[in-house]
């Protein structure tokens, strides 16, 4: 609550607090300081800076050159800017300017400001300098104005001056309570640094080290200078349970019994009884009796008084639930903070362990395919080192050869050599057979015939990176879109915010509508299916999951939907002959043809009774309109019941039949008119079809042992119009049948 306490321009609480016309308050002191004054002359002119006096000289502004003239001067006024203002190094030249509001110029975007304690731009106070010139005769005399430090909206000062805005009084109170509550926390609090018992009383407290000092361990462990220089020392806070520190206590002077009641502003001795809704002030009963607001709007103080009480609590409300809203938030956020950082440690371990895991295995296959490196590398030695003792032997045996038959030529005895002469050419030319093409080459090559092909895996570690390979999260059915009609359901679903797993499809589930085992319905990208076909009166439950790449994700929670107890349906355009044209929301039939046509329902029954009725809008020269079930495949183009498709009674004025693959059966008496009604009834637990004629049945059950899927069907042509009516409960009672006539 210290921030609303506070002056937006000294940063201190409010002393003597005045209410401006926006609304907001501010010191009475600090309003004479940001009080603009302005000639009447001089308000037209667009600058915002206007001077009060002579020119300075060059020197005085700071940073002219010694050739700078009053030009250059002026400019340096005119760029003042809010660090040097505030600062007090252009001091001298704020003295020389007059500042006017953004809203009064309108130009705004240039108007020198100062800064308060709180942050909040203002515009100061530009008194005249001493010995300036007096504003030139006929220039009119000054006006005053006010500009708001927080909204910058801008207030002018009638003859009244400051006098003329209200005391915020009970804001002055409140700022009294609280500061007797500081005080008296103030002197509650102990200094956290002393050595005596108890401690003595906290005189200040650093903001940056949240520690409270005495005056005596300030000066010794807390001095204002080095590192301490740039900390703040603000007074000790008020506790929870100290008076005026967070609660409502307080007392003396400002409290409520004891506080002086206000006076209006221009009669001291009256007290205010009653409120200016217009000027949103409370006046007295001398202002009503001067005239002052009498087409204003004014209402009794008192209840104005507890109407805005109303009001504001009632805002306060509605922000306190924001405010708990916040408080929640802020608590998800921190908990998401929370696991952020552990998700990360976690990421930051995983990661780890699969490089490793890489750099293991790339390890192994490194020392594996330096083994076959060294496999390679013996083989090819001990080939050489073969090669090299096989032709050393040769090597060997040829020189002794050839050093032997080199001594037997030396002989001259000729017998002796023609006795071994034979022998010997043999063996030397068996000896030079040895040396065959390619026993001087070597067997192997010096190199290695293997080649390590790593680009491969080069590109695969520069195409490492983080994919999705969680499963996809649960989804979230929408149960506001999620609806029945007849006998058809629509599910929507979506998935849950913040998620990013990737989600490559949906599989939707539905049970039998008896309890029995789930089975896919839907499987695709969709988040919206309708399902047609269901039975009537059943209850279905349905569920979807998710699935990506990585795998079929959880169920969602399952969903309860109820068909309708009775079929709601219209004739279908879209199955419909051509020759068929449908009127009055496709509830009325009748055709442009000669010859019969038909046409479908929108609905299909595979379970359950149902019953429907057919009105004859118009019957012209006895035509055979027939009425029945049939399949989605039936013909079209003639009557229903020629073909195998379709169950069908048709009838003339006179007498009906019962047809099926274009078999007459059960000719019944008794025939439609117009304003006839017909009605089908299709008992599929009995398996069933049975028609009725004006309410009454028309001959026995017409078709039995019937199973399968079917649909609501009539044929007509030209002369027949016919509307169709659906919804109708199941007939409990019925009139005894009309014999058929044999």
């Amino acid at each position: 609550m210290e921030e609303e306490l506070k002056c937006p321009v000294c940063g201190s609480l409010f002393r003597e607090p005045i209410i401006l016309p926006c609304s907001h308050n501010v010191c009475l002191p600090c309003a004479r300081t940001i009080a603009v004054q302005t000639p009447e002359s001089e308000q037209h002119l667009p600058p915002l800076l206007h001077s009060r006096g002579p020119a300075p000289p060059a020197a005085a502004a700071p940073g002219a050159g010694p050739g700078a003239g009053p030009g250059a001067a002026a400019g340096s006024a005119a760029c003042l800017d809010s660090e040097s203002a505030a600062g007090g190094g252009g001091g001298d030249h704020a003295d020389k300017l007059s500042l006017h509001s953004e809203t009064d110029s309108g130009y705004g975007s240039y108007t020198p400001s100062l800064k308060s304690p709180n942050g909040v731009r203002v515009l100061p106070l530009v008194p005249a300098p001493p010995g300036a010139a007096a504003a030139p005769r006929g220039a009119g005399p000054a006006s005053s104005s006010l500009t708001c430090p927080q909204c910058h909206r801008s207030a002018s000062l009638d003859q009244r001056g400051l006098r003329g805005f209200q005391r915020n009084r009970l804001l002055e109170a409140i700022v009294q309570r609280y500061q007797q509550g500081r005080a008296a926390a103030a002197a509650a609090a102990k200094c956290q640094l002393c050595d005596r018992s108890p401690p003595e009383p906290a005189a200040v407290l650093c903001e940056q080290c949240e520690v409270l000092y005495c005056a005596a361990c300030q000066l010794r462990c807390h001095p204002a200078r080095g590192p301490f220089a740039k900390h703040r020392l603000a007074p000790p806070p008020a506790h929870p349970g100290a008076p005026g520190g967070g609660g409502d206590g307080g007392g003396g002077k400002g409290a409520g019994g004891g506080r002086k009641l206000p006076t209006c502003a221009e009669h001291d001795l009256e007290n205010y009884s009653m409120y200016c809704v217009s000027c949103r002030s409370p006046v007295c009963y001398q202002c009503l009796e001067e005239g002052k607001h009498s087409k204003h709007d004014v209402k009794a103080l008192g209840a104005m008084w507890k109407q805005h009480k109303a009001q504001l609590s009632q805002a306060l409300n509605g922000v306190s639930d924001k405010a708990k809203e916040a408080k929640e938030f802020l608590v998800q956020l921190k908990n998401l903070l929370q696991q952020i950082q552990e998700n990360g440690l976690d990421y930051e371990a995983c990661l780890v362990a699969q490089c490793d895991a890489l750099v293991d295995a790339l390890t192994r296959q490194k020392a594996k395919l330096l083994t076959k490196v060294t496999k390679e590398r013996e083989h090819k030695l001990k080939v050489v080192w073969d090669q090299i003792n096989h032709c050393t032997l040769k090597l060997r045996q040829s020189t002794g050869l050839m050093e032997y038959c080199l001594e037997v030529i030396k002989e001259n005895d000729p017998s002796g050599f023609l006795q071994i002469s034979d022998a010997l050419i043999k063996r030397v030319q068996v000896s030079q057979e040895q040396w065959v093409k390619g026993a001087l080459e070597p067997k192997v090559s010096a190199e290695f015939d293997l080649t390590l092909d790593s680009e491969p895996l080069l590109q695969s570690i520069h195409q490492l990176d983080f994919i999705q390979m969680k499963l996809p999260p649960v989804p979230l059915l929408q149960l506001e879109k999620c609806c029945t009609r007849n006998n058809s359901v629509t599910l929507a679903w979506r998935m849950p915010p913040l998620s990013h797993n990737p989600v490559e499809g949906y599989i939707l589930e539905l049970d039998d509508g008896d309890g029995g085992q789930f089975r896919e319905v839907y499987v695709g990208k969709e988040t919206l299916c309708t399902i047609d076909g269901l039975h009537f009166n059943s209850t279905y439950n349905a569920r979807v999951k998710a699935f990506n790449s990585s795998g079929v994700g959880p169920y969602s929670k399952t969903v309860i939907l109820q068909t309708s107890d009775v079929a709601w349906f219209t004739f279908d355009p879209s199955s419909a002959h051509r020759d068929i044209v449908l009127s009055n929301d496709n509830q009325t039939a009748t055709c442009n043809s000669y010859d019969d046509r038909v046409v479908l329902g929108t609905a299909a029954f595979s379970k359950g009774v149902h019953y429907w009725e057919l009105h004859v809008d118009r019957y012209d020269n006895h035509p055979d309109p027939a009425f029945g079930i049939a399949r989605i495949n039936v013909v079209k183009d003639m009557m229903l019941g020629k073909d195998d498709k379709a169950w069908a009674m048709y009838v003339d004025n006179n007498r009906s039949w019962f047809m099926h693959c274009n078999s007459h059966t059960n000719r019944t008496e008794g025939g439609v008119s117009k304003g006839a009604t017909v009605g089908v009834l299709l008992d599929l637990n009995k398996h069933n079809l049975t028609f009725y004629i004006n309410g009454q049945q028309q001959g026995p059950p017409a078709f039995e042992n019937i199973e399968g899927v079917f649909m609501p069907a009539l044929s007509l042509n030209r002369n027949v119009q016919v509307t169709l009516h659906t919804g109708l409960e199941v007939p409990q009672s019925v009139k005894q049948p009309k014999l058929p006539n044999n």
